[in-house]
């Protein structure tokens, strides 16, 4: 089953984390994104790997 993709408005819902604030982990690369045509996704595992990692380093 194929990846499900999220606009940038619901990763910021999913998050609660503002517009700006996406933008940012997309460009350090902490959230993997691609583009297809002018528009910005974000894959739902991409999702969950950033949710992993954020809780892998707090309990490191």
């Amino acid at each position: 089953m194929p990846d499900e993709l999220l606009t940038i408005p619901e990763v910021m819902a999913r998050l609660k984390l503002s517009r700006s604030t996406v933008y940012d982990l997309i460009r350090s690369h902490r959230l993997v994104s691609i583009t297809i045509g002018r528009s910005r996704r974000v894959p739902i595992s991409s999702l969950h790997q950033f949710i992993a990692d954020q809780i892998a380093e707090v309990a490191a």
